[in-house]
């Protein structure tokens, strides 16, 4: 069975790339573009994987990383943060609040499928 990721990213572009990138390579995928959908969306959905923007509109992704990690249904889900915050002691803050994995943006294709796969095992 495929293994299911739920993509929350609220730039258009990015969530259409990212999910035709995952898709093509076998991926079951759930877009999410608002933010105050994330955690009933990853409850529904039940992903192996989230994918989490950190500069969404009305709500941080370092909070819903965090509130993922307070919600026994979800805590035990990877996450990979994907944010433009790339400035001294982000990652570290975003790991902080419970990320298992990071990417900084302009993200390229390589790296991304890379850091997926090895959240994977």
């Amino acid at each position: 069975m495929a293994k299911r990721i739920l993509v929350v990213e609220d730039n258009d572009l990015n969530r259409k790339l990212f999910c035709d990138v995952l898709r093509a390579t076998g991926f079951e995928v759930e877009p999410v573009a608002d933010g105050e959908l994330v955690l009933n969306a990853a409850r529904a959905f039940d992903p192996d994987l989230v994918i989490m923007d950190i500069q969404l509109p009305g709500v941080s992704g370092v909070d819903l990383i965090e509130a993922m990690r307070r919600d026994g249904a979800l805590a035990a889900i990877p996450v990979l943060a994907v944010t433009a915050y790339a400035g001294k002691g982000d990652e570290q803050r975003i790991r902080d609040a419970g990320a298992s994995g990071y990417l900084s943006k302009p993200v390229s294709i390589g790296p991304f499928m890379a850091a997926v796969r090895g959240l994977f095992g």
